[in-house]
Parts: C-alpha cells; structure tokens; sequence
C-alpha cells in the first residue's frame, strides 16, 4: 500500500472516529497534491471561522465603551482605557497555555472548546449592561473575560502550522491570522449599527448577535476538522523552546508588531471620541483593523520572497515614520490627515505581523539543518522543529500580545498627563526604532549569517 494511500484510508478512519490523523507528510509533493492540501484547507477554514469570532468578542470593549455614556453607564476617560486595555491582558496571559493545549487535546477538539469558551464573555456583556446600577468592577470582570478570545489565536496558529508545508507555511499563517484579525474590523463596522436598533442603544444586542456563531463555530470544528497525531509534541518539548534565545527574540518583536496592532484596534474608537470629540468614531475605527488584517497575508508573502528579517527591519522603519505622520496630523487639527496616518500605520503593522511569524518556522528549520549537518537523522530533526516552531509562535503570541494592553495604557498615561496622545506616539517610536536594531543585530548582519547561523540565509529569514 502506497504512503498516499495509506494516509487516505486513515483519513477515512479518522471521519468516522475521532478525527485523529497518524500520517501527515505536507514536504511530499505527491502527498500534498493528492491529500495534504484539500485536508489543510478545510481545517484553516474552520480555524479562520472561529479565530474570528476569538478576535470579535476580544475587542468587542473598544466599541461597547463609546457607547456606554449614551446608555447611562458615567466612567472616567480613565476607566474606559481600562476596559478596553484588560482584554489584551487576560488573552495575553492566556495564549500560553491555548498553544499548549492543542498537542494535549489534538487541534479540533481543542477548537470547539475554545470556541464555547466564548460564551462566557458573551453572557457578562449581557448582565452588566443589562442593569444600569452595574459597579464598575462588574464591567472590569466582564471585560477581564473577553481575553478568552485572544488566546484563540495562539492554539490556532499553532494547530495550522503543523497542517502545511513550509514554503506555504508563510502565506497560510498570514492567511489564517488576517481571517481572524478581520474579526475586530467588522465588529467595529457592525455592532455599532446593531446596538443601535430600536430605540436608545441597545448594548446587549452586542453580545447576542454573536450567541449563535459561536454555538456554529463550536459545531463546525466537531464535523469538519482533524487532529494531527505529529502535534502531539510532549511538555519537554515545549519546555526546550522556551530555553531557545531565539523564542524570546522574536517574542519581543512582535510585541512592536502585534502589540501595536491590537493596541491600535482597539483604542482607535476611543481616541477618536477623545481627541475628535466631533467626529462620529464608529464610522471609521474600523478600518484601521480592516487594513491591518488585510496586510497580514502580504507581510507572509513579501517574507516568503524576499526573506522575513529584511521585510520586518523595513516594516519597522515604516512604522516610526508613520507614527511621526500620526503626530502630525493629530497637530493639524484635521481628522482626514490624523486618519490617514493612522491606517498607514495599521498597514505596516499588519505587513510586520506576518512578516515576523514567517521567521519562526524558518529559525526552528535552520536549526534542524545545522542538527543534519552534525550527523542527528533528518527526519527526527525536522519533526523537533516543528513541534519547537509551534510551541515558539504560541510563546511569541502571548508576550507580543501583551503589547496591545501597554499601547492602551499608554495613550491612557498620557491622556491624563497632557490631554493628548502625542506623548505616547513618541514612545512607540523610539520602541520601533529599537525592535529594528534588535532585528538588524540578530538576522541580518553579516558576521551573524556568516559565522554563527549560516543556514539562516537559506532558510530565508
């Protein structure tokens, strides 16, 4: 019986038991043709569906915050920052241990939980806007909760990176994390409208618009998706990635990344009502994250051509000058230059998203190579990497995530230190600044390709 055929009959299997798939070769152009891809392509779908709805009821605060002075909720501009920034730091927190639970739990199992999990911001957004003597507590819970949707993301990229081969490894991370980022622009472009309906504002609609997508989501990856046994990578593994430098490398890169992304999607509503207090913000927040997903898969596709250390010091640059351009506009009084600058800025950072995950992978097969190379067996190599590389872009997730509670804390600091923003836009300059040179010094220098990680290069860093 051939390998093509083989992995076919236990994909067969695995459809009527519990979806557990013990051959998976996505390097073998034979396999990939004839099964790997149809199977990798069903299973980023549904992980995309529910990523998505992760990313939505993640961010769903930094909508329901501008609203809550009109439904009778009265909170300082302080408090509000709060509600939006405690996502970031629940989901941040909890990406580690979402990564780790898809080798525990196998990839769809642990989809459907994670999904239902969802419930649970779901039904705290209700109780709280539902009763207009809610302390303020209550909301920092309820809100606290809604981190369940970030660690979504980590389990999902982990779970995806397993699924394809490497030279598509870049575009199909980007693809899968753009999907999922895409869940922020259109709650910001939806719910705004949806809680308006009827008379007053409604915020519970919020919530309840999103009820029975997640009991979908929770459905569809019971029916549609597969484990993979190769996940299925033990704790000392995950332990091993941890003790690598180069984890915690990328991890605070994309903290500048990342962090910047989902600080500035969700604080771009609030800045808009703060700083444009003329403006109606909900007509327009939502397309900073709108481009910033959008350029995530562009960000895996420049990386996979053109090497993902060169792409993310370039990125880097631009989101220094960009966030200048922001300044600038804020200065000018007019909000069209101040927008502008802004979705640039979202741009460049969703370009660096994907740029930046492309280079996990790539360092963890460069290391399997230089193992070849002193005489450990290829294919036991290549399978650490793996399982090495997974475990890393949950690490990498969670710490970069953290990054979009400091961005909210910040612009909150410097709200009430100044009155504006610009002190926190020159802060994050000078971190991007430093995220380039800590880029420049690890992956691109010349003694470092050369002397010390000389299989980098090929590997397209």
């Amino acid at each position: 019986m051939t390998v093509t055929a083989d992995s076919e009959r236990q994909e067969r299997h695995g459809r009527q038991g519990r979806r557990w798939i013990e051959h998976w070769e996505p390097e073998d152009p034979e396999f990939w043709a004839r099964t790997g891809a149809r199977v990798a392509r069903r299973n980023l779908i549904f992980s995309i569906f529910a990523e998505h709805l992760g990313f939505a009821l993640w961010s769903i605060w930094s909508v329901v915050v501008v609203a809550l002075p009109s439904a009778g909720f009265a909170f300082s501009v302080d408090q509000l920052f709060w509600l939006v920034a405690v996502p970031n730091l629940l989901g941040s927190a909890l990406r580690l241990p979402y990564t780790f639970a898809v080798p525990r739990f196998g990839g769809r199992n642990w989809t459907a939980v994670s999904a239902l999990l969802l419930l649970l911001p779901v039904a705290l957004l209700i109780l709280c806007v539902s009763n207009p003597e809610t302390p303020f507590w209550m909301f920092l819970l309820a809100a606290a909760t809604a981190g369940v949707g970030g660690g979504n993301f980590a389990s999902s990229m982990a779970n995806i990176s397993f699924f394809y081969p490497e030279s598509r490894k870049g575009f199909a991370l980007g693809l899968n994390a753009a999907g999922g980022n895409l869940g922020v622009a259109l709650m910001q472009l939806i719910i705004p409208v949806v809680i308006s309906l009827g008379t007053g504002v409604n915020l519970a609609y919020a919530a309840l618009f999103y009820l029975p997508f997640v009991v979908a989501a929770a459905i569809c990856a019971l029916l549609f998706m597969d484990n993979l046994v190769e996940a299925r990578s033990d704790f000392k593994a995950q332990i091993t990635a941890a003790r690598r430098p180069h984890t915690w490398v990328m991890s605070f890169l994309y903290i500048g990344t990342f962090g910047s992304f989902i600080g500035f999607s969700a604080a771009l509503p609030l800045l808009i009502s703060t700083q444009f207090p003329d403006v109606q913000g909900s007509y327009f927040a939502w397309l900073g994250a709108a481009v910033g997903s959008l350029a995530r898969p562009l960000g895996g596709w420049l990386a996979d051509r053109l090497g993902g250390a060169r792409v993310t010091v370039w990125t880097f640059a631009a989101m220094g000058l960009t966030a200048l351009a922001v300044i600038a506009g804020l200065r000018s009084g007019r909000f069209e230059l101040f927008l502008g600058a802004f979705l640039l800025l979202f741009i460049t950072s969703g370009i660096g998203n994907g740029s930046t995950y492309r280079m996990i992978p790539a360092i963890f097969r460069a290391r399997a190579r230089r193992e070849e190379a002193a005489g450990v067996d290829r294919a036991e190599a290549g399978a650490r990497a793996k399982r090495e590389a997974a475990a890393a872009i949950g690490i990498a997730s969670a710490v970069g995530a953290f990054g979009g509670f400091f961005v909210n804390r910040g612009f909150a600091a410097s709200i009430s230190g100044s009155g504006g923003i610009e002190a926190a836009l020159y802060g994050f300059v000078v971190f991007y600044g430093l995220c380039l040179a800590v880029t420049w010094w690890c992956y691109l220098r010349k003694t470092v390709l050369v002397s010390r990680l000389p299989s980098l290069a090929a590997a397209r860093v």
